[in-house]
């Protein structure tokens, strides 16, 4: 089906689109009619695909998604979706192997000819602002900030645990286990509440490098004590301080990503909303304080229900989203069309 037909197709009402996000818990897929209605799904995977030395393994996601569309196309009794949007967790840095292989890939599969790659950040964003100028806080185990004015995109951390995502959940409990690691050595900083909150959820502390450091999940691990610096921070000024320096970085994440004019849009998602008022109250003033020309509202979805805004858009017509070559890659018909927001670069790492 070529552009045309696929435009046409939509138009009918009868067509329905494909929304995936791939990330760090596995990957989900759900089918929309081009309304918006979900018709299909979700169909979830608890593995997460595969990374290597050639960045995310597209044949692992490949080998999950074409059977998950087909059972969800047969559920809904619906022919081939006439356009498709992945948001995948390292697609920025991760996914040149993605952007070789699945369009045709896909097309080859599934019949799809309209096809949108993106970085779960701008899915991430798209679920909680749609396509309006703003700026989104992905704030969960990691932090990732992404804005756009809708001329290009911008990025601010999503380094890791080891070399950014400061404020994020592994920072926080990161900094909360170094406290506890203080009181126990007796140095300055340190924090008797966490010392004992670590000692009664790890064991004892000494022990604590020897079962941290092996493990593959340790960002995880590190952000399962952030709940635990939130407990304590009512009562304890260093586990308090701690979240004050998270919000802290959080908002200037945001603040790195936000158009500086106008009223743009702000959100905050991921679980480390959940924290309580002991992160969102001082999270609130340090945004206030960061951005103050900025609007702060609610996220209206999240990174899937972006990925199917995102099909859903380009099922009928242009993407005014901007096209970046690392953030949000467009193809139809085996092409990279240009777009009303046009293809600039973006200053994403």
């Amino acid at each position: 089906m070529d552009g045309a037909e696929a435009s046409g197709a939509a138009a009918s009402g009868g067509a329905v689109v494909a929304g995936v996000d791939s990330g760090g818990s596995g990957v989900r897929v759900v089918l929309a009619r081009v309304d918006g209605e979900v018709v299909a799904g979700p169909f979830v995977s608890r593995e997460p695909v595969r990374t290597g030395t050639r960045g995310i393994d597209a044949g692992h996601l490949l080998e999950q998604l074409v059977p998950a569309v087909r059972r969800l196309l047969a559920e809904a009794g619906a022919a081939a979706p006439v356009a498709v949007a992945v948001g995948a967790a390292g697609m920025a840095t991760l996914g040149d192997g993605l952007r070789a292989e699945l369009p045709a890939a896909l097309e080859r599969e599934l019949g799809v000819s309209r096809l949108a790659l993106a970085a779960d950040a701008v899915t991430a964003y798209t679920g909680a602002l749609g396509v309006r100028p703003g700026a989104v806080v992905a704030a969960g185990t990691g932090l990732i900030a992404v804005g756009t004015d809708l001329s290009g995109w911008r990025r601010a951390d999503g380094w890791g645990h080891l070399l950014g995502d400061c404020g994020g959940g592994a920072w926080i409990g990161r900094a909360g286990l170094e406290a506890a690691l203080r009181a126990h050595d007796g140095r300055p900083g340190g924090s008797a509440a966490l010392l004992r909150r670590a000692e009664e959820v790890f064991g004892p502390v000494a022990e604590l490098p020897g079962r941290l450091y092996p493990r593959a999940d340790r960002a995880a691990v590190l952000a399962s004590f952030a709940p635990e610096v939130a407990g304590c921070a009512g009562d304890d000024p260093v586990a308090a301080g701690v979240l004050r320096a998270a919000a802290r970085n959080v908002a200037e994440s945001a603040a790195a990503v936000c158009p500086p004019s106008g009223q743009p849009r702000l959100a905050v998602t991921g679980g480390l909303v959940k924290l309580g008022e002991a992160f969102t109250a001082p999270l609130a003033e340090e945004l206030t304080r960061c951005l103050p020309h900025a609007r702060r509202v609610p996220a209206e979805g999240d990174p899937l229900h972006g990925a199917v805004r995102i099909a859903r858009e380009l099922a009928t017509g242009p993407l005014a989203l901007p096209q970046d070559a690392r953030m949000l890659r467009v193809t139809v018909g085996g092409r990279t069309p240009s777009t009303t927001a046009g293809n600039r670069p973006s200053s994403a790492p």
